[in-house]
């Protein structure tokens, strides 16, 4: 059950939120009362970062094509913590196959070097004393295809994630109706809404492996 609490304070960013700022699936939907559209906003806001975070995810696996992404996010040991490579050196594209690193401090480019070497990417970078330069070579028709599925089995992981959200939020709702917080009428607009709502995260899904697949296979 949804705590009173929770619920006054769900009721009131429902009440002041402008039409842009109320979840997509209530576009049109006057006749859900504040405690489904809590619920469904909750949904929403965690099936984006489900997205958003598959998005990322996609962004470090490599295709034919050179792009900072691959390397942005890549945990450095430096300084005595882990921190990401795009937050220690900045990172260019001087040729369509090639990255060149420059931290931003030259006494951690080994420490760079190192977590580069250590990572999953297969890349050998070529150290000048200043900066690293990594040169992608050309993937193979195996190579791709192996990625592809990885891309796939990653976006399944997306997917399941996105029907636990729903069923959790499902289950909110559940225990709403049953605690007589919420109308059997607005139970099944709230169950109808998250069953839309999910379709068009699921969709967004489906285009994001679409788009990396063509990269992978075509750059």
């Amino acid at each position: 059950m949804l705590s009173h609490d929770t619920l006054r304070a769900g009721s009131f960013a429902v009440a002041t939120a402008g039409p842009e700022l109320l979840p997509h699936a209530l576009a049109g939907q006057t006749n859900m009362d504040d405690t489904t559209q809590l619920i469904l906003a909750e949904f929403e806001d965690r099936a984006e970062k489900s997205v958003d975070h598959l998005s990322s995810t996609l962004s470090s696996i490599r295709t034919g094509r050179a792009s900072p992404a691959l390397i942005d996010t890549l945990r450095v040991d430096a300084y005595g913590a882990s921190t990401p490579l795009n937050q220690l050196a900045s990172i260019s594209v001087p040729e369509p196959r090639q990255l060149t690193v420059k931290p931003f401090d030259p006494s951690i480019l080994k420490d760079v070097e190192k977590a580069i070497l250590a990572s999953d990417l297969g890349l050998t970078p070529s150290n000048d004393g200043k900066l690293l330069h990594l040169t992608l070579p050309p993937l193979s028709e195996e190579q791709r295809k192996k990625l592809v599925v990885k891309v796939k089995d990653l976006a399944e992981t997306a997917r399941v994630a996105l029907r636990n959200e729903r069923r959790d939020a499902n289950k909110k709702g559940d225990q709403a109706a049953q605690a007589h917080d919420i109308t059997e009428d607005f139970h099944r607009e709230l169950k109808d809404a998250i069953q839309a709502s999910l379709k068009r995260f699921e969709a967004r899904v489906d285009e994001i492996v679409a788009k990396k697949t063509d990269e992978i296979m075509n750059d």
